[in-house]
């Protein structure tokens, strides 16, 4: 099974082979509002997670996602401020008593409407990634796959 580790410092991803071999590298853009797991903070969680749940297998490049729901489709030339949910989602899980409410608070591992700013912190708690990269990590992970979400 492989396993997701990603970088908050390097606003980097990395997918990794159960024998810990780098398989890719992803940038990613983490919260703008910092680190934390508190309710309604739309911070980043820090520590150990599992993919609970995937969705949008099979959905078109740039669905959009509204409560898990495909609700339409976005593309380039859509311009919005809005934090769009797109192409993919992986509901992330925490494993560890300071980040148990990760589920509860609907942080994913999604694409995104602004890929202009990956590599910078610029979402709401979510972890964003290009559209064709979350297609490509889906079709690679499974539900229950380890993720680690640490500072440096």
């Amino acid at each position: 099974m492989h396993k997701i580790v990603i970088s908050v410092a390097r606003q980097e991803m990395e997918l990794r082979s159960a024998r810990g071999k780098i398989v890719a590298t992803y940038p990613i853009s983490t919260s703008r509002f910092g680190l934390g797991s508190e309710p309604g903070s739309n911070c980043t969680p820090l520590g150990k997670f599992r993919i609970q749940e995937k969705i949008g297998a099979g959905s078109l490049w740039g669905t959009i996602f509204s409560s898990r729901q495909a609700i339409g489709l976005w593309s380039p030339a859509f311009e919005t401020d809005l934090d769009l949910i797109t192409t993919r989602i992986l509901w992330l899980d925490g494993l560890e008593k300071h980040n148990a409410n990760t589920h509860d608070r609907y942080i994913y591992i999604h694409g995104t409407n602004h890929e202009d700013v990956l590599g910078t912190p610029a979402g709401h708690g979510c972890i964003r990634m290009a559209n064709w990269h979350v297609v490509e990590l889906f079709d690679l992970v499974e539900s229950g796959t380890p993720v680690e979400i640490r500072e440096k």
